[in-house]
């Protein structure tokens, strides 16, 4: 069963990256096979699917239709342009915008709101917004692991570890997550603006958008307060951030049937959605949950343990660059949950302080998935929306950014978290 699984596995993955179109279709292809197979059982199939991922998508890709059409993206595009002389500035300053949003919001929902600026910026200078939109969701990937509330494998840690929204920042007097993302984040941006070069083409100014109603800027805002003040409380339902997202968007919905505009919104909204991403996210997952059920992943978990014979410098960097390698091609959700309890053990087994192999498993999960176009959610939806814009991305053309940045980012984060916990060890 676990030869099949991996067979059919390695297939999907070949297939996804070989033909963008048909993603979603190739992934609830291979999800149906598991399922048939035996390998997940059909009973428990839907209970792989990380449903809180899903509503947060489809909740705010329903704020954010509501927020493109009052004109705020194209205002706040505006605003870029006046400030950046040229098309490379531009998409650097677009990245470093979708980083510091993706610190305390979810990287997907992330891209949902600053993807549609990256394209209207590009639409207003007549370029390709392919590059614009790639920077910004590996630079939403990247600043996922900076606080609690970034990104999922940031929320399983906090749990694990019992660690709180401040404990990102700073944690027994040294400095937490968060500088060491954004060290990573510098050096990841200085390679960015290398790699933009060419794009040297001048910006031209443009007449400022009018906003028509700031309501749904207002229900972006209060998500992203709303997230944060989810991450106090204890014990709350796996799906509480999705449930979050769509009672939002059920309120702004409300408000435009109370408008009399309702059943126009509510429509230009269904529409919207990207359901296309969410059958290839939904896939994905089943087949991941599969993997974890049949021993894969916990296979590699246990390679990782066996390794190093008591090295403590060779078991951390191990851990930090097969987590980049696994992460590039796994979505790292169920990988980190599975590793977090090996991390533990493996600390205790060394005598080690945790924080040095758990930091180092978020360094190399979180940042790897920028690898690929399937390594990480955030990619996927970015990848979705060029594509309901016409332009489909192979995975070289994705990987030329994106490789570099991942590189420099993780390798930052690899020496200095060596540094702050791993001297002495």
């Amino acid at each position: 069963m676990e030869q099949t699984a991996l067979i059919i596995f390695a297939v999907t993955y070949v297939l996804l990256l070989a033909f963008p179109r048909i993603r979603a279709h190739v992934a609830v292809l291979a999800a149906l096979l598991f399922i048939v197979l035996g390998i997940v059982p059909g009973s428990a199939a839907l209970g792989f699917i990380d449903w809180n991922v899903i509503l947060m998508i489809s909740g705010t890709m329903g704020i954010v239709s509501m927020f493109i059409a009052t004109g705020m993206p194209a205002l706040l595009a505006d605003l870029i342009l006046e400030k950046t002389p040229t098309i490379r500035w531009a998409i650097v300053a677009l990245s470093l915008f979708s980083g510091a949003i993706s610190a305390f919001v979810d990287n997907v929902a992330t891209v949902l709101i600053v993807a549609p600026i990256a394209i209207t910026v590009a639409k207003k200078q007549n370029v390709s917004p392919v590059i614009s939109v790639i920077a910004v969701s590996i630079a939403s990937n990247l600043q996922g692991a900076a606080t609690l509330v970034g990104d999922a494998t940031s929320i399983m840690l906090g749990g694990h570890a019992d660690l709180d929204f401040l404990d990102f920042f700073f944690i027994q007097g040294k400095p937490g997550l968060f500088w060491i993302v954004q060290a990573g984040a510098i050096a990841a941006t200085a390679v960015l603006f290398f790699v933009l070069r060419s794009n040297k083409q001048e910006v031209t100014p443009q007449e400022r958008t009018e906003v028509t109603d700031y309501f749904p800027g207002f229900l972006l805002i209060a998500m992203i307060v709303l997230l944060i003040l989810a991450s106090f409380i204890p014990n709350k339902p796996d799906i509480t951030n999705g449930l979050i997202c769509v009672a939002l968007l059920v309120v702004g919905l409300l408000r435009e049937v109370a408008k009399g505009k309702g059943a126009q919104v509510i429509k230009d909204v269904l529409v919207d959605i990207d359901y296309f991403t969410l059958a290839l996210l939904g896939g994905l997952f089943i087949v991941i949950g599969g993997l974890t059920q049949v021993g894969v992943i916990d296979r590699i978990s246990s390679f990782i343990a066996n390794l190093g014979q008591g090295n403590v410098f060779v078991v951390y960097t191990v851990i930090v660059w097969l987590s980049v390698v696994v992460s590039g091609f796994v979505d790292n959700i169920p990988y980190v949950a599975t590793m977090l309890p090996v991390v533990q053990g493996v600390a205790n087994l060394l005598g080690v302080e945790p924080n040095l192999l758990y930091f180092a498993l978020l360094i190399g999960a979180t940042l790897g998935g920028n690898l690929t176009p399937i390594g990480a959610s955030a990619n996927i939806t970015g990848l979705g929306l060029l594509s309901k814009e016409g332009y489909q991305v192979g995975a070289g053309e994705f990987m030329k950014l994106s490789v570099p940045f991942t590189l420099a980012a993780v390798t930052t984060g690899y020496v200095l978290v060596w540094l702050l916990w791993g001297l002495g060890a």
